[in-house]
């Protein structure tokens, strides 16, 4: 068996095709069928709280995971048989970064915020705070505004903003400063011991800026917004950045199709993997060479 590698994907507009471009139709079969491989360390990486996570593992027929980065970073789970376990390590490193504040004290601190409106309980957790808020295309004044609320606190936080383009919403999520997809992505991967060049993350949305632009190996699937991209482009290392296009396996790049699309970029020889037994049969037959 080759080295292990772990693939880390959002779930919302990445892997879930819930946006309005179409889906290629063999694209979540090419990804169950690589998720299925001995190499293949499963991690989906989402803003979602754990129960979310279940609903849209049944609902679209995903693969179930090793690991869960939920909360925008926020918690992290490995399965444990035939449930989840939450990584407490995890938790008690990050929790330090509130200062001793609990999530209802900073919850009061931000009361007064324009613009500003609390996401539902189920939405909160111990180490994130989650507010509906306009869909700014700037929002460096509503963040600073955060910031000069809570830092003299004493809590050290990571903001984390991006916009639901199906709804048109802006979403902020308060986290503690070591929190967050990319720190917790980069625990998991330490913790599995995992190098950079065998992770490869998939992302759509701001939410999942932080890692796009990092030295983890990321894609950019086609369907994300073009000011997403933009500033993708923008802060990353090229060289790790992958903007899937469409084109392998006569798949158009948008959800899973791109991430199995950055995925082969990155690890060239994962495009076998994808293949069904026909399509890798046909591939292995010698051409004939018959002669004139």
């Amino acid at each position: 068996m080759d080295a292990p590698i772990l693939l880390a994907t959002d779930l919302d507009r990445t892997l879930l095709p819930n946006g309005a471009q179409p889906e290629s139709p063999a694209a979540r079969q090419r990804f169950r069928r690589l998720a299925a491989r001995p190499e293949v360390r499963l991690a989906y990486v989402t803003g979602r709280h754990l129960e979310l996570v279940e609903a849209a593992i049944a609902e679209y027929e995903l693969p179930r995971p090793d690991f869960v980065i939920a909360d925008v970073g926020a918690s992290l789970y490995e399965i444990d048989v035939h449930d989840w376990r939450q990584v407490q390590d995890w938790q008690q490193t990050i929790a330090l970064d509130w200062g001793g504040r609990s999530h209802a004290e900073l919850v009061a601190m931000m009361d007064e915020i324009p613009g500003l409106r609390l996401q539902e309980a189920a939405r909160q957790g111990a180490c994130k705070l989650s507010y509906y808020a306009p869909p700014l295309v700037d929002p460096a004044e509503l963040l600073r505004g955060v910031r000069l609320r809570l830092e003299p606190s004493g809590a050290r936080v990571n903001l984390v903003w991006s916009i639901d383009e199906t709804t048109a919403t802006g979403l902020l999520d308060v986290l503690p400063a070591s929190a967050g997809k990319r720190h917790a992505l980069e625990f998991l991967g330490a913790r599995l011991g995992i190098s950079l060049n065998r992770t490869v993350f998939a992302g759509d949305s701001g939410n999942d800026m932080e890692v796009l632009v990092s030295r983890i190996p990321s894609v950019l699937v086609a369907n994300a917004q073009e000011s997403v991209r933009a500033e993708a482009v923008a802060h990353a290392d090229l060289a790790r950045l992958y903007l899937a296009r469409g084109g392998l396996l006569g798949m158009n790049g948008n959800y899973s199709a791109g991430i199995l699309e950055g995925v082969v970029h990155f690890i060239p020889a994962a495009r076998s993997w994808l293949l069904s037994p026909d399509e890798s049969a046909h591939a292995s037959t010698p051409c004939s060479t018959g002669q004139a």
